[in-house]
């Protein structure tokens, strides 16, 4: 039982450090992170820190899977209860949309790191692209799944149209912090349909 405990401890500890770190990391980028800032933060010593993650890298690393969890519990998991076809597409975007909405912690952590590592080759650049390439796969798989529903013409592009989609929702999570969310969630939603429209059977 003693084990278990010390593990069960030792969970919960990485979590609040996690916790710690994403909140840290929407302020300041992912390169605002240390492990001695982290430690004062948590009320730990420096090696506490690095029991749970062997160097900053490997912090950092755990700080994007964490918050790609966070994204899908916060957007893909509500929007696949959506019924396939335009509703679901609309309902992905609609809760990426509201991922723009919840900035108490600071910026959106995603883009902030393709800003910070879009021309640095490494393990956090290859994490980041391999997050967005997994976002724009649903996308796509969303958009398939709205032609064989027949809301979406049978030629449609879905790689360009998860492309445009994609690029909608970095243009409201940027003016929403600028803005205000509601006009630029209002604004993203009428051109979400104007792509669906544009993408629609003509007959």
């Amino acid at each position: 039982m003693s084990a278990v405990r010390t593990a069960t401890k030792g969970a919960a500890t990485r979590e609040l450090i996690l916790d710690r770190a994403y909140g840290i990391a929407c302020r300041e980028g992912l390169e605002g992170l240390s492990i001695g800032g982290l430690a004062g933060e948590v009320g730990m010593s420096k090696s506490g820190v690095f029991a749970h993650f062997g160097s900053r890298e490997d912090l950092q690393l755990a700080v994007l899977d964490n918050a790609g969890r966070r994204f899908v519990e916060h957007v893909m998991v509500p929007a696949l209860a959506a019924p396939r076809g335009i509703a679901r597409l609309r309902a992905l975007m609609d809760r990426w949309f509201d991922w723009a909405r919840h900035r108490d912690d600071g910026g959106c952590i995603f883009l902030a790191a393709a800003n910070e590592y879009d021309d640095r080759p490494g393990p956090l650049r290859d994490r980041v692209i391999a997050q967005m390439e997994r976002w724009r796969s649903e996308l796509a798989r969303a958009a398939t799944l709205a032609i064989q529903t027949g809301e979406l013409a049978p030629g449609t592009d879905v790689e360009q149209l998860a492309f445009e989609l994609y690029a909608l929702a970095l243009v409201v999570h940027h003016d929403a912090g600028l803005r205000g969310y509601e006009v630029a969630y209002e604004r993203g939603m009428r051109a979400f349909d104007r792509l669906v429209d544009a993408n629609s059977p003509t007959d």
